[in-house]
């Protein structure tokens, strides 16, 4: 306790404070009487001390610092006292028109500020606290003993490798002037469009790729169309809601060629899934099957048995022979008969080139066919690969199904727009175009199979009614 009157005492004694607030209480200062508490413990230091002095004095320094922006005591004069010499001489006025008082207090009203800016100002001059985040940097140290180590080096004459390197691939010529940048209104300059797809790169290629700037070439597969069929593809003439007799007998005809193509492939899968009578199975071949492996085999065992005995006589026999050995004249013999087979097959060569002279014409005439039945083949092919743009490739699991075709019947035109019916969907329409020109893989609608079975409940509401 006397510590802290003690404390109070210094601080409202500091000959260089001067308090906002008035001067406090000569009661506190003065000493009263004692109380006798025990020091030693330390649940007694804060239960038993006294530090409102303390904070009156910390808040009065804070108060300071916002109204004033600092202490008092260390203001100058000049901004603390100010010398009034009574009211400045007004100057001449000039022979002039007053003007009316109320103009005077609308300019009056005009320069002051309004009520909600004088609101929103700051109440407070102390300085924001400066953001010690922003003044760090990542690896500070690290780079400070890189560039202490670069400065070393420097001052030894030692220059390091990379520099080294670009040194050596590109001298510094100061002798050469920079180049002169073109007048816009010269015509002979070079023509460049902003709007183009490649940048101009002024700048060394190794330092651009080196510094990860070059752009990445684009692909001239990215360039082309996955399929040259249009976005909107038109009707045929015979789809019109009047048309002519003969174009919508032609588009019937199609739709006609596209049902019974449709209808061919079912017949072929049931054709194939079809049960063939002869293969059903009879009481006879039924009890066949069960009788199967029951009967006794004791005699096609013991021929069994007999059978590799009299294999194993002949594979020892076959062993013991041994292949005579052949005399010196069978070698020559052969020798002699393997070189006259080389030597008619060599006159039989010679041959064959002397009449292959008298057979120029001939020869040249296939090798004219065979470039023919070439060039053929390979307009062939190529007509294919042609054929396949127009049509959509396999992209995902599952196969592009055509739309069907939207035709009414010959009883069902209408002869205005007003009596034509709606067909199709506009929406669907956009899709399997979509799915055509291989932009999108050909899908199928989610299927949601419910994990818990519907229950239901006969409430007695319904049974009222029924």
């Amino acid at each position: 306790m006397a510590a802290a009157k003690r404390l109070k005492r210094v601080a409202a004694s500091q000959p260089g404070f001067l308090s906002l607030k008035g001067s406090s209480n000569s009661e506190d200062l003065l000493g009263g009487r004692r109380k006798r508490v025990n020091k030693n413990k330390k649940k007694n230091w804060n239960k038993h001390s006294d530090i409102n002095d303390v904070e009156d004095f910390l808040e009065d320094v804070r108060h300071q610092e916002r109204t004033t922006g600092g202490l008092l005591s260390e203001k100058p004069d000049d901004s603390l006292f100010f010398l009034d010499v009574g009211q400045p001489q007004k100057a001449e006025q000039k022979d002039e028109v007053e003007e009316p008082i109320e103009g005077r207090r609308r300019k009056g009203k005009a320069s002051r500020p309004l009520r909600i800016d004088l609101i929103l100002q700051h109440d407070s001059l102390v300085p924001p606290p400066k953001d010690v985040l922003s003044y760090q940097q990542p690896n500070a140290k690290k780079l400070r003993r890189i560039a202490q180590k670069a400065e070393q080096l420097a001052a030894k004459g030692v220059v390091p490798r990379r520099q080294k390197q670009l040194l050596n691939r590109r001298p510094v010529d100061r002798t050469t002037k920079k180049a002169v940048t073109e007048a816009n209104n010269n015509p002979d300059r070079e023509y460049y469009d902003i709007w183009g797809q490649e940048s101009k790169e002024s700048a060394d290629p190794w330092y651009l790729q080196q510094t990860g700037k070059k752009l990445v070439k684009r692909p001239e597969k990215l360039n082309e169309k996955p399929s040259v069929l249009p976005a909107v593809e038109v009707i045929a003439p015979g789809g019109s809601y009047n048309p002519d007799f003969l174009s919508h007998q032609a588009l019937l005809q199609e739709a006609h060629d596209v049902e019974v193509k449709k209808q061919k492939a079912e017949d072929r899968i049931e054709r194939q899934l079809a049960v063939n009578k002869e293969d059903t199975a009879t009481e006879e071949t039924v009890f066949q099957e069960q009788v199967e492996g029951l009967v006794e085999e004791e005699e096609e065992e013991n021929e069994e048995e007999a059978a590799p005995n009299e294999e194993g006589e002949s594979v020892v026999v076959g062993a013991i022979t041994l292949a005579e050995k052949k005399t010196e004249r069978q070698r020559k013999r052969e020798r002699a008969d393997k070189i006259k087979e080389q030597r008619r097959q060599a006159d039989r060569h010679h041959t064959n080139q002397r009449q292959q002279l008298f057979q120029l014409r001939s020869i040249k005439a296939s090798i004219k066919q065979q470039e023919q039945t070439t060039k053929a083949k390979q307009k062939q092919r190529n007509d294919k690969k042609e054929a396949q743009k127009a049509q959509p490739r396999r992209l995902g699991r599952l196969k592009f199904q055509a739309q069907d075709m939207e035709v009414q019947l010959s009883d069902e035109l209408a002869g205005s727009l007003r009596q034509l019916k709606p067909e199709g969907s506009i929406l669907k329409d956009r899709f399997k175009s979509l799915q055509k020109r291989n932009l999108i893989e050909p899908r199928e609608r989610a299927k949601f199979k419910r994990r818990h079975k519907v229950k239901y409940v006969e409430k007695r509401a319904f049974r009222e009614i029924t």
